[in-house]
């Protein structure tokens, strides 16, 4: 019985990660500050709410197929496979502006994998997937809606959805161009993609299916690591040395840690230490790009490959790894230009 207590235990573990690890460390933060009235006013209650609102409404797109449709009907006018990759790819630059980075990965990696096999280009797929995560992550800092990290950081600042924009704008434009000119790599063979499968979209159970998939371990999450950061605000040692470190460094800090812990924890812990918010907003978005924990959007796609192809890995690390390093180089290098 104990056995399987904690195999179980350790299978859950591996599945919410991020969730078992804040809610480990913000159980061991509470041993440090006693557990208070004021534990409720470390959590920003408007982040959970327009989260979870928004996942509400991601499901629902999802669960209606709307940007499949398009696609698949996008897909059956292309004619090569430089085009396919492309539809592919900046799909999910798109979709990620409306329904986030991580649930655009969801659906489209799986997606851009069966539609590679059914044109026997299986030597694409590792290059296409790596394409497709980056776009993901640069689509979803059009709006704060497009990501976790950007909702913590719209809620938190209360910056204007415009000026949100202006402020990833130049960084926006810098990768879109990146990944136009990686689509030159991909040679310009003749395909045969018509009469691609329609989507049969399922009304049963539709709104049971719409709560079942929002990911409430995410709301733990933030409520973990918002218990997380008030307590260490609140031990005033680490406040002062947080503080000393961060202060006047946010981008740097932003870059760097999420490189450790993702770029969702970084957005908590910094907004937590300073109000530079707009260095935070850079840093964390940029930071997002790099080791495969950057973004959980990065572990994503990771997982759906290595499931289809576990003996694509070790490639696909690699190839992903170079091209987020060098996107990520180039990004740092004009913020230093520019400051």
């Amino acid at each position: 019985m104990m056995a399987n207590l904690l195999n179980r235990s350790f299978n859950f573990f591996k599945r919410e990660t991020v969730f078992s690890i804040s809610l480990i460390l913000a159980i061991l933060s509470c041993f440090f500050v006693k557990p208070n009235v004021n534990y409720f006013n470390y959590i920003n209650w408007d982040t959970i709410l327009l989260l979870l609102i928004i996942m509400i409404i991601v499901e629902v797109l999802k669960n209606l197929a709307i940007f499949e449709i398009l696609v698949r009907k996008l897909l059956n006018r292309t004619k090569n496979t430089r085009g396919i990759v492309f539809v592919l790819v900046f799909t999910c630059f798109f979709s990620s502006i409306f329904i986030t980075n991580d649930v655009s990965l969801i659906i489209f990696v799986p997606f851009s994998i069966l539609a590679l096999k059914k044109i026997d280009r299986f030597d694409l797929i590792i290059f296409a997937v790596s394409l497709q995560t980056i776009a993901a992550n640069v689509g979803c800092m059009i709006l704060p809606i497009g990501a976790p990290h950007n909702i913590v950081m719209y809620t938190v600042s209360n910056i204007p959805f415009t000026s949100f924009f202006s402020i990833l704008l130049p960084y926006i434009v810098i990768s879109v161009i990146f990944l136009s000119v990686l689509m030159f790599i991909v040679p310009k063979d003749n395909i045969n993609l018509t009469d691609f499968a329609n989507v049969d979209v399922n009304y049963n159970d539709f709104f049971k299916r719409v709560f079942l998939g929002v990911d409430y371990y995410l709301l733990l999450t933030f409520i973990a690591l918002f218990i997380l950061i008030g307590n260490l605000e609140n031990i005033s040692a680490l406040n002062y040395l947080f503080r000393h470190w961060i202060v006047g460094n946010e981008v740097i800090y932003g870059v760097v840690s999420s490189q450790i812990i993702s770029n969702v924890p970084a957005a908590i812990l910094l907004s937590g230490f300073s109000n530079n918010y707009e260095a935070i907003i850079v840093g964390i978005n940029i930071g997002g790009f790099g080791t495969l924990i950057a973004s959980m959007a990065n572990l994503i796609s990771f997982k759906i490959l290595a499931r289809e192809h576990d003996d694509y890995k070790i490639r696909y690390l690699i190839i992903f790894s170079v091209l987020n390093f060098v996107l990520l180089v180039i990004l740092l290098g004009y913020y230093f230009l520019t400051i």
